[in-house]
């Protein structure tokens, strides 16, 4: 099968993710959480691929936001395999999916990364925890820190979605720009 040399991504060497994944596939919601250095996702993808690749075998599809990233390839090399990239607007900014060759899917925690190390930290703990039962935007928005520096999900985008599952907030601006201006989503008692 040909593909277009534009279209794929050249895999640079790849870092070590800043990874936990939880020690069993008896997942409640999460199978772990991913802090990445950078919105790059050529920098940043190559990297966590190899590692999901030891413990899950060959990844095929990965899946993020639209808005979150600030580059949009569509394949990626990485060793001999390409790995498709899907990009969408209706995926949670704090959500990404991988899918392997076994067609197991893969769900994982995406902190921001310029979350402070210690919630950072817990928050892929809590994503990789077993018994965990919280939602990606959630364990973010749970953080122990203050409330401006919690790199908490929820942005303005994520705030107003129309009735068929869009985001109509303006294009322009970075999602995780309002992660530390938008004060902690809370629940009001019915």
């Amino acid at each position: 099968m040909f593909v277009s040399p534009r279209r794929l991504a050249p895999a640079p060497a790849p870092s070590a993710p800043r990874l936990a994944l939880a020690p069993t596939r008896d997942r409640a919601v999460l199978d772990g959480g991913w802090w990445p250095r950078s919105w790059d996702p050529a920098a940043e993808l190559p990297g966590l691929v190899l590692a999901l690749s030891e413990r899950h075998g060959r990844i095929r599809h990965l899946m993020l936001n639209l808005r979150t990233w600030e580059g949009r390839i569509r394949r990626l090399t990485v060793g001999p395999d390409v790995v498709r990239i899907g990009w969408f607007d209706t995926l949670d900014p704090a959500l990404l999916v991988a899918t392997t060759g076994r067609d197991i899917q893969v769900d994982l925690l995406v902190v921001p990364p310029g979350t402070p190390r210690v919630a950072a930290e817990w928050a892929m703990a809590t994503a990789a925890d077993p018994t965990n039962l919280r939602r990606a935007p959630d364990i973010l928005a749970g953080a122990p820190v203050g409330p401006r520096a919690a790199a908490a999900t929820g942005s303005a985008a994520d705030a107003v979605w129309d009735n068929e599952g869009g985001s109509t907030a303006p294009i322009g601006r970075h999602p995780v720009d309002d992660f530390l201006t938008t004060p902690p989503r809370t629940r009001v008692p019915s």
